[in-house]
């Protein structure tokens, strides 16, 4: 039995539909991240999971129970917004127990379920405070002690970090992972943040106008996208995206006189005169030493940028632009030429007409 159960979840507005049939089932203990830009039905999604909008059709289950219809307090989640939603007049014991406290909870057993939380999280001393002598790091973790305490079936994260500066994200990320390790608890996040969905997710759905444009594991979204536009969205820099045709077995870059072997997983999808897009990761390229080969792209140096652990080279391979992260001592300056070479196994074909990976055989 699946711990969250969502079938065909659809959502409009008029005549304006914003979730378009969305399916996913999640394991007890996985780590849900729903990611996409602004406006793709991420956050939609999440509320009707937590009953704070209706689905127009579908079904929600959690634990083989169907919960649409069913109070908010009575579905058994907990969640935590992006804007922490503390209560300014009560210290931070009282804010985190203050859910158990509506329920009619021993105080006692409240003030135990509180200082176990606090342990968890590392405010212990901060418990006589008020939300107001706090960071903006300890009113989150203010606001996902108040979630512990509750013990839900699952767990949902509205946008959690994205207050904090990029440091605090940083460790607030670390204390989510760990959180997570430690009590195994299902949790459904939302992000436009690709580097919070690749580092916490056990899988990450890639949301794209109301629709789930690819499901899978942060290695499966990263190193196999499904679609150009997940290549496109998911790593910093984006997967380079380079025009071709396919001619005699090789791809032809458009406007260049460069041709390289189309692999032997791609000779029943790249069939002669189609045309593709070549995607290949920056950090899939490394500068080429002595002849060129059948595996390397000429280009000439436009920008260079060193960001401390990688330097990262934009260059042009005739009208097209092409970005490697290279390391951080390479010896490269703006005009110069030189080639890239990459591995046969480092790039992906994609249909440009549909937007989909062209078809990867084993």
């Amino acid at each position: 039995m699946s711990a969250l159960e969502i079938r065909d979840i659809r959502k409009s507005y008029g005549s304006v539909e914003t979730l378009k049939g969305i399916d996913i089932a999640l394991q007890s203990g996985e780590f849900l991240v729903l990611l996409g830009s602004s406006g793709c039905g991420k956050s939609t999604l999440l509320n009707i999971i937590a009953g704070l909008a209706e689905a127009t059709s579908g079904n929600v289950l959690i634990g083989g129970r169907s919960i649409l219809g069913v109070h908010p307090k009575n579905r058994d989640i907990a969640m935590v917004f992006q804007s922490y939603a503390l209560y300014p007049n009560l210290t931070v014991h009282r804010n985190i127990g203050f859910g158990l406290e509506m329920r009619g909870v021993a105080a006692d057993e409240r003030d135990k379920a509180v200082r176990e939380a606090a342990k968890l999280l590392q405010i212990e001393t901060l418990l006589d405070r008020k939300p107001s002598q706090l960071s903006g790091g300890q009113r989150q973790r203010v606001a996902i002690g108040r979630a512990l305490v509750r013990k839900p079936q699952v767990f949902l994260f509205d946008e959690p970090l994205s207050n904090l500066d990029a440091k605090l994200r940083l460790e607030m990320r670390t204390e989510l992972k760990r959180l997570h390790q430690m009590l195994q608890t299902t949790i459904v996040y939302v992000t436009h943040d690709q580097i919070e969905a690749m580092t916490l997710a056990t899988r990450i759905a890639v949301m794209r106008d109301g629709r789930i444009e690819q499901l899978g594991t942060p290695e499966e979204i990263y190193n196999q996208p499904a679609t150009l536009y997940v290549a496109g969205f998911v790593g910093a820099p984006s997967m380079n995206m380079l025009q071709a045709v396919v001619a005699d077995g090789r791809l032809a870059i458009a406007d260049t006189n460069v041709r390289i072997p189309v692999p032997a997983r791609y000779r029943n999808s790249a069939r002669d005169g189609a045309k593709v897009v070549v995607g290949i990761r920056p950090e899939a390229l490394r500068v080429a030493t002595g002849a060129a080969t059948d595996l390397s792209l000429p280009v000439e140096i436009e920008v260079v940028e060193l960001t401390g652990p990688e330097l990262v080279t934009t260059a042009r391979i005739g009208p097209q632009r092409l970005t490697a992260c290279l390391p951080p001592r390479t010896r490269l300056a703006k005009g110069e030429t030189c080639s890239f070479a990459f591995d046969e196994t480092a790039f992906r074909l994609f249909d440009p007409a549909t937007g989909k990976a062209c078809l990867d055989q084993p």
